[in-house]
């Protein structure tokens, strides 16, 4: 079986990444506590800004394995979205150095397409930036319609609430079966020399 990763992951934000519309369920200014390093914004009843469970070790696992991370959101407020990727903080990776820091969100996303726009024009873009084909990117979103960026090659995973672990498998999965490659086995001779 292949472990083999795309090139590019790409997320939307609103209710694939957190679960909220940024536009219009969030009021800034943002503010992230000293303390806890709980991000909310100003409303009289704050809300809590932050990822769904499983996204932070989404991230660090994307990362280590050397994928380019991007996020693609259509909200129309783009320095809002910014801001809050700025201001959360992402645990350190299970299993690492007790010294080890949070990092802010958005050092993890190599590209931001957040803009009013189609996503076809945001997969236009990061093609164009990044030069990795279409059909090495993969895309989360919680939206149907957001399918059409198939149509240049990208694989598309509908996030129907929220992205998990199991979400992520998913569409690596279906990824994987659209773009098959030909595993040639390590073959060692009697003698422990690798023949290739």
């Amino acid at each position: 079986m292949t472990t083999r990763l795309p090139k590019l992951v790409a997320f939307d934000l609103d209710y694939t990444l957190w679960d909220f519309w940024i536009d219009t369920h969030v009021h800034p200014p943002l503010k992230r506590h000293h303390v806890t390093g709980k991000v909310i914004d100003s409303q009289r009843n704050p809300k809590t800004i932050d990822f769904y469970k499983d996204v932070p070790q989404i991230m660090h696992r994307l990362q280590a394995a050397g994928v380019t991370i991007a996020a693609c959101s259509r909200t129309d407020t783009p320095s809002l979205a910014r801001e809050a990727l700025d201001l959360i903080l992402i645990p350190p990776r299970t299993g690492s150095a007790s010294s080890a820091k949070p990092i802010p969100a958005i050092k993890f996303f190599d590209q931001l397409e957040i803009y009013p726009s189609s996503k076809i024009r945001h997969f236009k873009k990061l093609h164009e930036k990044t030069g990795i084909p279409y059909d090495e990117m993969l895309f989360f979103d919680d939206e149907w319609r957001n399918q059409e960026v198939e149509e240049l090659g990208v694989t598309f995973t509908l996030v129907p609430n929220g992205l998990n672990d199991q979400i992520l498998e998913k569409g690596l999965k279906e990824w994987r079966k659209r773009h098959p490659v030909q595993v040639t086995e390590d073959v060692v001779a009697a003698d422990g020399i690798l023949i290739l």
